[in-house]
């Protein structure tokens, strides 16, 4: 399909990514190559289930557990499970992985924390159309909510936080009722404004992927 980057065979872009995965365990700042894993498996879907085992490869047994090369792809699997969801088969195996092998070997870990993450993020998550930004990728490192600025007519701008998961709707009934307009009868949405155009934000549309576009 066309994409802005050029792509290869599935099985040279599966080693290409291995091979980036194989850095992210040294990498001083390992944001933009996350995003840049995560943007392949936009791009190239047939990937996702690729990327989730070779995740779960590396996070079983590892020779430092906690250690920071270890902790890389705790959070690179942390921004996948927020992105994409896995076939049913590799779902059920990741499952397996965050119960058996990690919360259950190593309570109160980081592992263990970021594991718990996961399979709650793997409950909400529908799919992206745009991959996290790279303020989104830090907070989630974090296991944290981004906060968002709402611009309100008459009145401050607001601050609101949000996750991975949260829809324009979501965010709109919240800065209703702290504007004390829930008994009003107008409707009320939120807006995008760009130099060249202002439009809705659908009520399904997820907050993130607006921030990714403003990136």
């Amino acid at each position: 399909a066309p994409s802005p980057r050029s792509y290869t065979t599935l099985r040279d872009e599966a080693v290409k990514l291995f091979n980036s995965l194989q850095q992210l365990e040294s990498e001083r700042d390992p944001v933009p190559l996350m995003q840049g894993v995560l943007q392949t498996c936009l791009d190239l879907p047939p990937l996702v289930d690729e990327i989730y085992c070779q995740l779960v490869k590396q996070t079983t047994e590892p020779l430092a557990p906690g250690g920071q090369g270890d902790l890389h792809y705790w959070q690179l699997l942390t921004c996948m499970s927020c992105t994409f969801l896995p076939s049913p088969p590799v779902l059920r195996f990741l499952r397996f992985h965050l119960d058996r092998r990690t919360e259950s070997r190593f309570p109160a870990s980081e592992m263990a924390k970021y594991a718990c993450f996961i399979r709650e993020a793997l409950g909400k998550t529908k799919g992206r159309e745009c991959v996290p930004s790279l303020e989104e990728i830090l907070v989630l490192m974090r296991r944290q909510e981004m906060i968002c600025t709402v611009h309100c007519p008459g009145a401050p701008a607001c601050s609101v936080a949000i996750s991975s998961h949260t829809t324009a709707e979501e965010v709109a009934r919240e800065l209703v009722s702290r504007l004390g307009l829930s008994q009003s009868p107008n409707l009320f949405a939120l807006y995008e404004q760009t130099r060249r155009r202002e439009q809705p934000v659908g009520s399904a549309t997820l907050l993130a992927d607006v921030l990714t576009r403003f990136e």
